[in-house]
């Protein structure tokens, strides 16, 4: 079976992006949300990517 990227419906903040990054790679959430917070502010690109994939991951199914 194909693991596949969603936005977590359990472990969410805001939109749940980096809690389905890190259930994805099976990491903690709060590593994901503390790499994104640099790229925010030291790369300014974190920000967009971030509504980016807001809009384009499709919600987790719970089933």
């Amino acid at each position: 079976m194909r693991k596949k990227l969603y936005k977590s419906q359990t472990d969410r903040k805001i939109c749940g992006v980096c809690g389905g990054i890190a259930e994805y790679f099976n990491i903690d959430p709060t590593i994901v949300r503390l790499i994104w917070a640099i790229f925010i502010f030291c790369l300014g690109t974190g920000f967009l990517a971030y509504i980016l994939a807001a809009l384009v991951l499709p919600n987790q199914e719970n089933y």
